[in-house]
C-alpha cells in the first residue's frame, strides 16, 4: 500500500535478513541515493500480512513492476508460474549470474518469469552493475551464489 509506514525496528529487521540487498535484483542498497523499500511479497488484498514474514527488501524498480504479481507467464514455456518468493525460496535454486557478473540468468521458470516481469536485466541496472564491478563491489560479498556463475 502505498504511503505505508513500518516501524523503524522492522524495517531494520528487513533491510538486516536481506543483507542491504534488494531480494529480486540483489542490487546493494548501500551504494544507492535513496532506501530500498518493504515489499508485502503476498500482496494484502491477497490475504497477504504486514508480519516479518511476508514482507522483502526490494529496490524501487523491483517493487514497481512486481506491484501486486504473485504469478507471471514463463517467456520460455508461455506457461503462468508463481514469481520469485524471496520468504519461501532460495535465490540461488532460481538464479544465477552470467559469466561477466551483469546478467541475472533465470535457472528455472520461476526465475525466468521473474527476470521478465520485475525486468531484472534492465538497462539501468546492467549499469549500474557494471560501474560496480568496476571498483569491485558486484556482485556483492555476501551475495549466496557468487559461486554459480554460468
Amino acid at each position: 500500500m502505498p504511503g505505508r509506514k513500518f516501524s523503524p525496528e522492522l524495517q531494520d529487521q528487513v533491510r538486516q535478513r536481506a543483507n542491504y540487498l534488494c531480494e529480486y535484483c540483489h542490487t546493494s542498497e548501500k551504494w544507492q541515493y535513496v532506501q530500498f523499500t518493504i515489499d508485502h511479497v503476498i500482496p494484502i488484498k491477497q490475504g497477504g500480512s504486514e508480519s516479518l514474514e511476508n514482507l522483502a527488501l526490494a529496490c524501487f524498480h523491483c517493487n514497481r513492476y512486481k506491484s501486486n504479481r504473485q504469478a507471471a507467464i514463463d517467456p520460455e514455456t508461455q506457461q503462468m508460474t508463481d514469481l520469485f518468493n524471496p520468504r519461501s525460496q532460495a535465490w540461488a535454486d532460481h538464479f544465477i549470474w552470467s559469466a561477466d557478473k551483469l546478467t541475472i540468468l533465470g535457472q528455472s521458470a520461476t526465475g525466468r518469469a521473474t527476470i521478465d516481469v520485475l525486468k531484472l536485466n534492465r538497462e539501468r541496472i546492467q549499469l549500474i552493475r557494471e560501474a560496480d564491478l568496476a571498483v569491485n563491489r558486484h556482485p556483492p560479498k555476501d551475495d549466496p551464489v557468487i559461486d554459480r556463475i554460468s
